[in-house]
């Protein structure tokens, strides 16, 4: 059973370890994406993400960084919360998961639903889009899909809820 955390517990624990609750966890790391990819236990899954990698370094013009443990981002965005907290996320990413390969795009779907259609077989989370085999997509269709996530967010500050400032 989940453990519910009321907000005053939340603050106080925040007051108590004051680095460890507002600290983004994940973070623009140092580790190698090649040496991530090739970590990766199912071969038809490793090259789909190295094919996937290679491609949106290729879309995006940016160098893929590996953020925390798992996610590879290309470029950047701020995002800052009505509660003040701020942080950085990738523009675009991708995962390499067990069940798919998850591509970030954290604008979104609204807006190209026309693009989706001719995607190919895939499913769809909030900012998620998860891919059983990349040869299986249109690989164009993809490529327009990183094009337009990335040059909503990279580089732009996003704020949510009523501005505090």
């Amino acid at each position: 059973r989940a453990l519910r955390l009321t907000a005053e517990t939340r603050r106080a624990a925040a007051d108590a370890y004051p680095d460890t609750m507002d600290a983004p966890r994940t973070v623009p790391t140092q580790d190698s994406v090649a040496d991530h990819l090739a970590a990766v236990a199912d071969p038809l899954r490793r090259a789909d993400a190295q094919a996937a990698c290679a491609i949106m370094a290729e879309v995006t013009g940016q160098q893929p960084v590996l953020w925390g443990t798992g996610i590879i981002g290309f470029g950047r965005y701020q995002y800052v919360y009505a509660t003040g907290r701020s942080g950085q996320w990738p523009a675009v990413g991708l995962a390499p998961r067990r069940q798919a390969l998850t591509i970030y795009l954290s604008t979104g779907f609204d807006g190209v639903a026309g693009l989706l259609d001719r995607l190919g077989p895939h499913r769809l989370g909030k900012s998620c889009l998860y891919l059983k085999r990349l040869a299986d997509v249109d690989e164009q269709v993809l490529r327009a899909l990183v094009a337009d996530g990335f040059q909503r967010l990279h580089g732009r500050t996003v704020t949510s809820g009523p501005e505090t400032r």
